[in-house]
């Protein structure tokens, strides 16, 4: 006969996005370990913990080795956690086993931790607590040196607080990143799950991420994940979470050109990712500015990410092709949000533009341009940002314009393009077209899913009044390679055009 099967229960920790690795959460009325090196937010996750699970009506109760009470009720206070309001109300209580400041540590010899498991014990039954936090465990192996015995203490404490109903994380520093799980090589045995931050170094550049290592009997996602840290705590950014269930639609959208949309179809699908390509002065922003006023006069709201220009350049440039930005986001209809490329981490502007998208709740979202996020950070980092927000977009329906700077003048690939092209829906070339002395500009659809479109390259101008997509290109080849070649005689498509300006 087969014995009934129990799975182990989870405790969702509340903390954003790390439930969904963990498949729920963590298992409830277990011991987690929580490791990495310094500055890996250990200590913060360690307080979220406790935070989250008194938003959900679990009181509970921290245990502090190292930092002193007061220092941590001013820590947390910049994440909005009041903590000593929360001691008012009985729902979150300190057991206080720092070391004094002002005496020297002291190595002991035999020892038990009787003591501490009994105030601990009281904390917990006096609060009630569901949950517990133990920061960290490096002071006790510091200033006990048998470590055989200290391990079998830890044992003690957290196998008594499990039959008290208690779910616990501790906290354990690390000397690498990718060495060994814990300094001394106890604490990972007496967990029974692990989980490793991480605070690396890439590219001159940090990067955090989080693994669940090793959660016992109970399944979760593999592998690490990025996360960062706001004003709210930690949130974790699961591409696992990420799920091809979007609703599709056929609805168009203007792109604001009336050749464009002829030549893809009718439009742009409304929930549908566009790429426009091409070198610098192309005129990828003129097209990101008429993008943005068909939505205006289609009664959109909009919103533009700029990482490139500021604002007031970008008013500029929008009221010399006769659209009124600066009016526009007066009146609300326009929300333009200028962030300088390296100000943060990929993870924090993915948070940023999340959380805008999410408040502002717009038709139609421009990023000018991917090119300057994808200079600052790695590829791997670059590529998670992009699934992330085209997943995000397509979640909620919103059409979404990225441009993309070419390396050179005359065409080629450029490297945003290349890691990017398969994520997105439809790709807009803009190329250069050198002709018998002349620069001139060609325009193609190169790619459009679930629709018919123009195939011709097309020539186009711009002047003060904006882009004008004139005839193909005949008797000419390699206009995308940025090698043309002349076929024979003169190149048809439109006369060469006089007084244009550069977009």
């Amino acid at each position: 006969m087969t014995a009934a099967l129990h799975p182990v229960e989870k405790l969702a920790t509340g903390i954003p996005g790390f439930d969904l690795i963990a498949d729920g959460g963590l298992p409830l009325n277990r011991a987690t370990l929580i490791a990495g090196t310094a500055g890996s937010a250990k200590t913060v996750f360690a307080t979220h913990f406790l935070a989250a699970g008194i938003a959900r009506g679990q009181p509970g109760v921290f245990v502090t080795f190292e930092d002193s009470v007061d220092d941590i009720r001013r820590n947390v206070g910049s994440f909005g956690w009041d903590v000593a309001a929360w001691e008012a109300a009985g729902t979150w209580a300190f057991v206080d086993a720092s070391p004094n400041a002002e005496q020297a540590t002291t190595v002991v010899g035999d020892f038990d931790l009787g003591a501490l498991l009994a105030r601990l014990e009281h904390a917990v039954r006096k609060s009630g607590a569901k949950r517990v936090s133990l920061d960290s465990l490096n002071a006790l192996f510091v200033q006990y040196r048998d470590h055989a015995v200290l391990r079998s203490e830890l044992y003690r404490i957290t196998s008594h607080l499990k039959k008290m109903g208690v779910t616990l994380v501790f906290t354990s520093e690390r000397t690498e990143e990718y060495g060994q799980v814990s300094m001394y090589g106890v604490e990972e045995f007496v967990a029974d799950n692990v989980v490793i931050l991480r605070n690396l170094l890439v590219d001159e550049r940090r990067r955090r991420t989080l693994e669940l290592l090793k959660v016992r009997g109970a399944p979760h996602q593999r592998g690490e994940f990025p996360f960062t840290i706001t004003g709210e705590g930690i949130i974790a950014l699961p591409l696992s979470g990420i799920s091809l269930t979007q609703t599709s639609s056929s609805v168009r959208l203007p792109t604001g050109n009336a050749t464009l949309d002829e030549m893809c179809g009718g439009g742009f699908f409304r929930d549908s990712i566009i790429l426009l390509s091409g070198a610098t002065g192309a005129g990828k922003t003129l097209m990101v500015t008429q993008f943005l006023a068909a939505g205006f006069e289609a009664g959109e709201r909009c919103l533009l990410f700029a990482f490139e220009e500021s604002r007031d350049q970008l008013y500029r440039n929008a009221a010399a092709w006769g659209y009124d930005f600066a009016g526009m986001e007066r009146d609300g209809k326009l929300k333009v949000v200028n962030t300088y490329p390296h100000a943060m981490a990929m993870e924090d502007h993915l948070v940023l533009m999340r959380d805008t998208i999410e408040s502002f709740r717009p038709g139609r979202v421009a990023v000018d341009s991917l090119s300057a996020l994808e200079r600052v950070t790695s590829v791997r980092s670059f590529r998670e940002f992009v699934i992330s927000l085209t997943s995000f977009l397509k979640l909620k329906e919103t059409v979404g314009l990225f441009t993309s700077t070419t390396p050179s003048l005359m065409g080629g690939t450029s490297v945003t393009e290349k890691h990017i092209s398969t994520l997105t829906d439809t790709i807009i070339l803009l190329r250069y077209v050198e002709s018998y002395g002349q620069m001139r500009r060609g325009l193609t659809v190169l790619k459009m899913r679930g629709s018919a479109h123009d195939h011709d390259i097309r020539e186009y101008t711009i002047d003060g009044t904006g882009m004008h997509i004139l005839g193909p290109f005949r008797d000419v080849s390699g206009v995308l390679s940025g090698s043309p070649v002349f076929l024979a005689g003169e190149v048809h498509g439109a006369p060469a055009g006089g007084g244009e300006r550069h977009g």
